[in-house]
């Protein structure tokens, strides 16, 4: 009886660490999918608008990130953002520990031809 009780309440602290360590992964890898299609949609937009959209994203996932947490550049065709931020997460009941969650996205995006151009004569 006793060896099963704490068998059970192994398991409900491993279930509780994989719950508290699925949620934050989750918004990661949504967060990170939706830079990069911004990233890939936004090509003609400035620099500082392109930032912003970085924050406004982070704040829809639950992101703790800061303006200076992540870098934008571009080359050529290429928009190349890499960050990182840290969120702690709650391993057992009362105890959390700080992880570095980091990403690279790099879009390469060419833009149609607007009909102003394909109507020009040549």
């Amino acid at each position: 009886m006793i060896k099963t009780i704490v068998k059970l309440a192994i398991v409900a602290v491993i279930a509780n660490a994989a719950w508290h360590a699925f949620v934050p992964y989750s918004a990661h890898f949504k967060f990170k999918d939706a830079v990069e299609a911004a990233s890939q949609y936004g090509s003609e937009k400035p620099d500082d608008e392109l930032r912003a959209k970085v924050l406004e994203i982070a704040a829809e996932h639950d992101v703790p990130l800061t303006p200076e947490g992540f870098t934008l550049r571009r080359d050529l065709k290429h928009t190349i953002i890499d960050g990182s931020y840290v969120q702690p997460i709650e391993i057992f009941p009362g105890f959390s520990y700080p992880y570095t969650f980091t990403w690279h996205t790099d879009t390469f995006a060419l833009q149609p031809p607007k009909v102003d151009d394909l109507l020009a004569p040549k």
